[in-house]
């Protein structure tokens, strides 16, 4: 049940970062072709962020 909370927590630190990532792809006018690339990196590197500090909270 402590679980939970991360989860929730993780699940909208994402988002937040998926939003900004969205802003900046728009302001600084990227060509559209990258925009998959982009996200998909910046998604990969929070997940690997997320999974470690989870590990590291919860498994120390």
């Amino acid at each position: 049940m402590i679980y939970l909370p991360f989860i929730v927590f993780s699940t909208l630190y994402l988002f937040v970062i998926n939003s900004m990532t969205n802003t900046l792809v728009v302001q600084k006018e990227i060509p559209e072709e990258k925009h998959g690339k982009i996200f998909r990196t910046i998604n990969v590197l929070i997940t690997i962020l997320i999974t470690s500090s989870f590990f590291r909270i919860f498994h120390t």
